[in-house]
């Protein structure tokens, strides 16, 4: 396996930190759109975090025009401060802002997120369990539509009311931990 086909970069995108990919990868998502200039990407050759723009491996892959620099006043962003070969550079990003953190292995081939830094749901516990009285409509207000549409399904036969009514009792007690989007309910 030659250099450039090493899987070791990593970029920030909507969902949390994304890798191992190898450099054909992120000239191909940057080619894309899907990895802009303003978006964040690493490897072990780099000291921290840097904007793909300012990665010389990536600055002529981008299709869109360069955006126009902060005017003055404005705050510019700052990368964010982790390296996943040293977890204590791990720090909670804002909550528009993806979840930096490493993956680890999970059961084999598997990979899951490591330490969870979920920004907060929008979505109340109380609200979703008083909406699933009427089967599935609080696992559609949480976004969690296939249990929805399940117990809907269910409820033709009696089945689905009784579950969408002990779901709720569930819910209300703190056992969904997360709304369908993978944002933390609040207590």
């Amino acid at each position: 396996m030659s250099q450039s086909e090493t899987a070791e970069w990593y970029y920030v995108g909507h969902y949390g930190q994304l890798g191992p990919l190898t450099l054909e990868n992120m000239v191909e998502l940057a080619s894309d759109g899907v990895i802009e200039r303003e978006t964040y990407v690493w490897n072990p050759k780099m000291p921290d975090w840097d904007m793909a723009a300012n990665v010389s491996e990536l600055f002529s892959h981008f299709t869109q025009p360069q955006s126009p620099p902060p005017t003055p006043g404005q705050r510019a962003a700052t990368p964010p401060t982790f390296n996943p070969a040293d977890p204590s550079t791990l720090r909670d990003l804002s909550p528009y802002q993806p979840a930096a953190r490493p993956m680890t292995p999970y059961g084999g081939s598997q990979w899951m997120l490591g330490p969870i830094n979920a920004p907060k749901s929008d979505k109340n516990r109380l609200t979703a369990a008083l909406l699933n009285v009427i089967p599935g409509f609080g696992r559609f207000y949480l976004g969690h539509v296939a249990i929805g549409i399940l117990q809907i399904m269910t409820s033709f036969c009696g089945i689905g009311v009784i579950w969408s009514w002990i779901d709720g009792v569930y819910i209300l007690a703190g056992g969904v931990k997360t709304d369908g989007y993978g944002r933390e309910l609040p207590d």
